[in-house]
């Protein structure tokens, strides 16, 4: 095995997914906030005409992997678009409450 190919069965990182977890979780709605040492993102499945709604996920990450997370999904967005067409914006809807927390973007 040469040097370059040792080196790469080295940097590979195993991932387990439960079945519980592979399942996923539906969220329509991603409120953002940080602060100065970490984002908080919280995923939200808003129901048509139901006044509440469950936080289903909370990620925290910090600022470094924040930035990370928005350059892949820029690159994963981009590339879908490539293979199926543009993705269109939905006229926006105002969200009828407030968190009591910085505006946030989805």
């Amino acid at each position: 095995m040469s040097d370059i190919q040792e080196q790469q069965a080295e940097q590979q990182l195993n991932i387990e997914l439960s079945e519980e977890m592979a399942d996923g979780t539906y969220a329509n709605l991603a409120i953002i906030t940080h602060s100065f040492a970490e984002f908080v993102i919280d995923f939200v499945n808003v129901m048509p005409n139901v006044p509440k709604a469950k936080v289903k996920s909370r990620i925290v990450m910090t600022p470094q992997h924040s930035k990370r997370l928005m350059k892949a999904l820029i690159d994963n967005v981009k590339r879908f678009e490539a293979q199926y067409g543009v993705i269109k914006d939905q006229e926006q809807t105002a969200m009828p409450f407030n968190f009591g927390s910085p505006t946030a973007q989805a």
